[in-house]
């Protein structure tokens, strides 16, 4: 595949993430579609989008002869739905990351055997093996679902073994993973693109705050030199091991002075979107050029850098614009609770402007953070 004849990109899923590429190709004369259930998706308010189930294998067949190449903005997409596509596309990222990404216990095990330190965890099925975990990892701890867990979805945090029969009426009945609660100082997260040919490229490390599982802000570059080198080692590591083509994002935990990895997405990442108006090629037009087969472009952050996630109501736009510099991101959706309905970035030349700027923006909204 040439970079020449690549200027039609099938995405599954046309959420938030499936907006911001095809808003990122248009200047690249590349032209997305979309597969989603839903006619009013993001994604389908800025490009055609196919309508139904995104495993019909009708659909993705014709999502795939419509497209050069193949990507996601949703990863849950199981590998039998995925192997008739290969003979009409290509797919990147590869089906192998998407099949480690979608079960805990399988990504935790890549993360091991590539010397990327994880929590202490144990498979569970069963009531009698979850007592047989809390016994031997300790309390506290956490309960998850191995699969399609996000935002909080899925998990539950056992203070003590009081919380046992809570935690296993809530979630038990399916396959489960107990982690060793991790004292954490705080949340980071790493970004990078690999292209076919195995140039890589990363950007600087977010410093990410959650609340109920939800991404609330991201705070970025963040200045460790050292955790920084740590993070594109086991990125690295990661990207290679599965020969991967895309953006693809890990989370991490800061315990002590080092990193212990929380989980990867084989996508672009909320705790990227800074990169949009924060550096010279965001994580959605290098996610492009990588699957596209184009030269990456760089990752060199122009400030320091703050993105806020607005969630279950939109702020006031017109008071929000008037914060100089600050960038105003609409998803289309319909507000929720709980729900990501878009953000919005400001870039300062210095962190301590930054740090004000983010500051008075976030009291402006009402919230504390």
């Amino acid at each position: 595949m040439t970079a020449r004849r690549v200027s039609r990109i099938g995405i599954v899923g046309a959420g938030q993430l499936g907006r911001m590429l095809a808003l990122a190709g248009y200047p690249l004369g590349l032209r997305c579609c979309f597969l989603d259930r839903s006619a009013d998706s993001p994604g389908a308010q800025v490009a055609p989008s196919l309508i139904g189930e995104l495993e019909d294998g009708a659909l993705l067949e014709e999502l795939a002869a419509r497209s050069d190449v193949l990507t996601f903005d949703w990863e849950n997409i199981s590998g039998a739905a995925l192997a008739p596509l290969a003979r009409l596309t290509t797919i990147r990222p590869p089906a192998a990351a998407l099949t480690v990404s979608q079960d805990r216990l399988h990504e935790k095990a890549l993360f091991k055997r590539l010397r990327i330190p994880v929590a202490a965890h144990a498979a569970v099925d069963t009531r009698g093996q979850l007592l047989r975990a809390v016994q031997r990892l300790g309390l506290p701890g956490v309960l998850k679902t191995r699969r399609m867990g996000y935002d909080g979805k899925g998990q539950f945090t056992l203070a003590d073994r009081a919380a046992i029969d809570a935690a296993w009426s809530a979630l038990g009945g399916q396959a489960l993973i107990y982690e060793k609660f991790q004292a954490f100082s705080r949340e980071l997260s790493m970004v990078g693109a690999r292209s076919p040919g195995g140039e890589t490229v990363f950007y600087p490390l977010s410093d990410n705050r959650h609340r109920d599982g939800i991404l609330r802000h991201s705070l970025a570059p963040y200045a460790d030199a050292r955790l920084e080198r740590s993070a594109r080692r086991h990125l690295k590591r990661v990207l290679e091991a599965l020969d991967y083509v895309g953006v693809l994002a890990i989370e991490f935990f800061v315990v002590g002075r080092r990193l212990v990895a929380n989980e990867m997405a084989p996508r672009v990442h909320n705790s990227g979107h800074w990169t949009i108006e924060g550096c010279v090629t965001s994580q959605f037009e290098n996610h492009l050029r990588a699957i596209c087969g184009l030269p990456l472009g760089s990752t060199r952050a122009l400030g320091h850098a703050a993105m806020i996630n607005f969630i279950g109501e939109m702020p006031d736009r017109a008071r929000l614009l008037g914060v100089e510099g600050l960038a105003y991101h609409d998803y289309g959706k319909q507000p929720r609770a709980g729900r990501k309905l878009g953000h919005c970035t400001i870039v300062r030349k210095r962190a301590a402007d930054r740090n004000r700027a983010f500051s008075d923006t976030l009291e402006m909204m009402g919230r504390t953070d």
